[in-house]
């Protein structure tokens, strides 16, 4: 038996795999303690904890306790005369003209921060041998002080970590008790700022991740399942427990991606190589590309950057997706003028939503959605909840009062709202990155992508809408069907020339030794890796880089060049008759492992949908576009099954909504597929 779950901000999503049949479940999300809620999704399961041989985690964790400051108490040691680098940052602003703009204040504050006597220069030349006895009274000032972890990085140790090494050995031999964690061990990139606040962060959440994942291995390990947990990634891979306590940070956009990879493997059965992939939960909705069937990775990964704060840069790899604070129990407010607005605030799982009836007072997405007709009060979290509609009518009545207009007015409009938002996003991943939307079809999955795909795809013109099977646990499915991986970065400026070519594929052979020396502890043999080379280049002068894939022993110089310039004036509308270099190798390894085969469906004894049909229902599509809709049950329709809308197909926990004149099909492996009219 193979199990995912999937720990959201408002529910935990659980999948599993049983004799070639898949299950699925959700749960109420937990917080602080999440793995009490994967626990309660197991017993509601009935799941043999015996019979599990595969176990996969997804998780919030992280971001959580960044974004909620709830991280250890944790102090720096860097070079000396780079005390303050967290404090300077980066001097562009995103507020440019803002007088009163202030930098976001570093998670190590001054007090916190100490130097050591050292130098390594850009090249990994010692210059400066490291002063090991200095660190000595730091320790002694971090304990008295209440210090839980300690971050160490060195300037240039991206290029040598000699120095960072010495001062790991040095302060564990003096203090093992406190978690410590160095820059060479989370990226060898360059940028002091980034390296340093990426190690600083990683620091601040490491005894949080430690303790979280023991408490999980300990929960699994009572439900009877032996197995060590895998974790996901942000990078799209997953890694076993021990390599994610040692490199935490691994971990911050660990839920989402899951069923962006999902994405991509459903897109390679069904022949979409092009997807705009759009995960609606109860909190938040995220975005993503892929194109030509390769998702997008990043190590440019900013968290909480808004038009206002630069936020904090990350320099570890993560699947490029965009983020907002709009899902199902977003909440519909106003401001001081008088302005509706919807989100970034969520009534989470517990009050939720006003139709939950715990005492939710304020209305949100999911609200509006059950009050226009979208959602069936009568299969409300697949009829296990009777909504409160008396208490959402007049939650939204409230709002039409301050506003001059109507409850269901209002409910439209924060659906509206919604859609704008999560519009900005799709455009933010597409056209920002150089894509055009009329060239990609829309997943969407979620509790709430289905519901609102159909009219961010006609805003967009984007031509078609793919539903995917168990659309409302699908990151949870997507992560039955992810190798391990790990990224091998460095950063060496080198000309992409043929007289530098063969020093290229030497640097290369060297990471790749890494990547089979780490697969190695694990237990996997090189015929059991996957290797795949890429690298960042720019041309001289330029401050940021294109990646692109490049392979010295297939490929000429020549040829990657050429990929460079298409790559660039993709992203950029430009290339130029300008020198090339590469900045960065990057290595991507995978570990194979056993994956559940995905079968085909038998197809439908006739094209026909009506013995899927099981009811009309009048539905408020928009304000002005009110029909008598017919609705179909998902769990009756089979391939070949096609209609026309207006229509609302319900299932366990998500609803599609289709509109006036769209055709839909369903695939050979359940896919809906919605096409515009």
């Amino acid at each position: 038996m193979r199990v995912a779950t999937d720990v959201g901000g408002t529910f935990t999503d659980l999948v599993y795999v049983s004799r070639g049949e898949i299950h699925t479940l959700k749960t109420d999300t937990t917080p602080p303690q999440f793995e009490q809620g994967i626990i309660n999704a197991l017993k509601q399961s009935g799941i043999n904890g015996s019979s599990v041989d595969f176990f996969c985690h997804g998780s919030t964790v992280v971001i959580n306790t960044l974004t909620e400051r709830k991280g250890v108490k944790t102090g720096l040691i860097t070079t000396r005369g780079f005390r303050d680098v967290l404090e300077i940052a980066r001097g562009n602003t995103p507020d440019l003209f803002n007088i009163y703009y202030r930098k976001p204040k570093p998670f190590i504050r001054r007090q916190l921060r100490r130097e050591v006597t050292e130098r390594v220069t850009y090249k990994g030349e010692v210059l400066t041998p490291i002063a090991v006895d200095e660190i000595d009274p730091i320790l002694d000032d971090f304990r008295r002080l209440g210090i839980e972890a300690i971050a160490v990085c060195f300037l240039h140790a991206y290029a040598n970590p000699v120095h960072e090494m010495k001062a790991l050995e040095h302060i564990r031999k003096q203090w093992p008790e406190v978690a410590v964690i160095a820059s060479h061990e989370i990226t060898r990139e360059w940028r002091e700022y980034e390296r340093t606040n990426t190690t600083a962060l990683s620091a601040y959440v490491l005894p949080i991740v430690e303790r979280y994942l023991d408490r999980l291995e300990n929960g699994l390990n009572a439900q009877g399942i032996a197995t060590s947990p895998f974790i996901m990634q942000s990078n799209g891979g997953i890694a076993t427990a021990a390599s994610a306590k040692a490199n935490p940070i691994s971990l911050v956009e660990s839920g989402p991606v899951g069923g962006m990879l999902g994405g991509v493997v459903l897109g390679r059965l069904i022949g979409e190589s092009n997807l705009l992939l759009l995960d609606i939960g109860g909190t938040t909705a995220k975005c993503s590309l892929i194109h030509n069937g390769e998702t997008r990775i990043t190590t440019d990964y900013v968290l909480e950057k808004t038009p206002t704060s630069a936020g904090y840069p990350l320099k570890t790899p993560v699947i490029d997706i965009v983020e907002i604070g709009n899902g199902g129990g977003s909440i519909a407010w106003l401001d001081a003028a008088g302005s509706l607005h919807v989100g970034p605030e969520s009534a989470g799982s517990d009050p939720g939503p006003v139709a939950y009836g715990r005492g939710g007072t304020r209305p949100t997405t999911t609200d509006a959605n059950l009050l226009t007709g979208r959602i069936n009060p009568d299969r409300f979290v697949n009829g296990k909840l009777s909504p409160e509609m008396p208490a959402v009518e007049s939650a939204f009545a409230k709002l039409g009062n301050a506003l001059g207009t109507s409850a269901q007015a209002v409910a439209h409009g924060v659906i509206q709202i919604a859609n704008a938002n999560m519009v900005n996003a799709l455009k933010l991943i597409s056209v920002n990155r150089g894509f055009d939307p009329r060239d990609f079809s829309l997943m969407a999955f979620g509790g709430g992508g289905a519901m609102h795909a159909c009219m961010l795809a006609r805003e967009l013109s984007i031509p078609k809408v793919i539903v995917p099977p168990h659309a409302a646990v699908f990151s949870a499915w997507g992560m039955l069907m992810i190798d391990l991986r790990r990224d091998f970065i460095q950063t060496w400026i080198t000309p992409l020339e043929a007289t530098y070519w063969e020093d290229v594929g030497k640097i290369f052979a060297t990471l790749e030794q890494e990547a089979l020396s780490a697969f190695a502890k694990d237990g996997f043999s090189a015929e059991q890796v996957i290797l795949r080379r890429q690298i960042d280049a720019r041309y001289r002068g330029q401050e940021h880089t294109v990646k692109i894939a490049a392979d010295p022993t297939t490929e000429t110089s020549t040829i990657v060049r050429d990929r460079f310039h298409d790559a660039h004036e993709a992203e950029y509308t430009f290339c130029l008759d300008s020198p090339v270099e590469i900045v960065n190798f990057h290595v991507v390894a995978y570990g194979i492992v056993d994956k559940p085969d995905i079968k085909a469906l038998p197809p439908a004894p006739s094209d026909s949908a009506a013995h899927a049909k099981v009811a009309k229902r009048r539905v408020a599509f928009t304000a002005d576009d009110v029909h008598e809709a017919d609705i179909y049950d998902r769990a009756l329709m089979a391939p070949g099954m096609t209609f026309t809308g207006p229509a609302i197909i319900e299932e366990a926990s998500t609803v599609t909504v289709v509109h006036a004149g769209d055709r839909v099909e369903i695939d050979r492996f359940g896919s809906i597929h919605i096409h515009m009219s």
